[in-house]
């Protein structure tokens, strides 16, 4: 199970999202939260049309208006629009992208837009997490069979040059951080922070590894929303 999850840290001036407390502060986390357990899934469900809108915005227009899009569905994320260019848009939910005080919140919205070695290798990940997760497993549940599945080589192994762009200015991230600020992510199966300089006093780059789905996340935060105005 995924030891590490969400939490918050300043770098280099602005707030991002990254990986903090162990598996017991998860249980105390979820003892307090308000959002306890999954909501009824219709209030995790949107209008297609606006869900496909919000999708693209997490990347500049010139990325997204020919990627492929998904949206969730009552049984997981289905294709509503075939891509021309590899890449691929989607609007992730809490359980995928939230700390775990919002990890069951319905109202969690988080516009992604993932390059196409990232949606072969990265992205399965978190589809498959949804279809568990809408199969009625638990948080707990969730993490041992993502861990297994990756041990099992049943999920790929993060291809070279995999990233994504969350840049969106809309969207909604939860009640611990309301908006993410605008900033790419690059993935990889397991490699040293150093090699980046990530984490460093003064870096710009931050990095988190998770030794159990043998995965290393890259954050570098950027200055203008995905519609190119100036994320201040």
């Amino acid at each position: 199970m995924l030891e590490k999850r969400l939490g918050l840290i300043a770098i280099s001036g602005f707030a991002l999202l990254v990986v903090l407390g162990t598996a017991s502060q998860m249980r105390a986390q979820e003892a307090k939260t308000p959002y306890p357990k999954m909501a009824p899934i219709e209030q995790y469900l949107m209008d297609r049309t606006a869900e496909i809108a919000l999708a693209r915005t997490a990347a500049p227009e010139s990325i997204s208006a020919d990627a492929e899009v998904l949206v969730l569905g009552p049984h997981g994320f289905e294709t509503a629009v075939k891509g021309k260019n590899g890449f691929v848009c989607i609007v992730e939910r809490s359980w995928t992208s939230a700390p775990d005080a919002d990890f069951w919140n319905p109202k969690v919205r988080t516009p992604i837009c993932y390059n196409p070695p990232a949606a072969r290798s990265y992205l399965p990940r978190n589809t498959k997490r949804t279809d568990l997760i809408l199969a009625g497993r638990t948080q707990a549940q969730t993490d041992e069979a993502i861990v297994a599945a990756v041990n099992k080589k049943e999920l790929p192994v993060i291809e070279p040059g995999a990233m994504c762009y969350m840049m969106s200015k809309q969207g909604y991230g939860g009640d611990t951080v309301k908006h993410w600020p605008a900033h790419v992510m690059f993935f990889f199966s397991e490699i040293a922070p150093a090699t980046w300089g990530a984490n460093l006093p003064g870096s710009p780059v931050l990095a988190v590894s998770d030794d159990h789905e043998h995965l290393t996340m890259f954050t570098i935060g950027v200055h203008r929303w995905s519609d190119g105005t100036e994320d201040r």
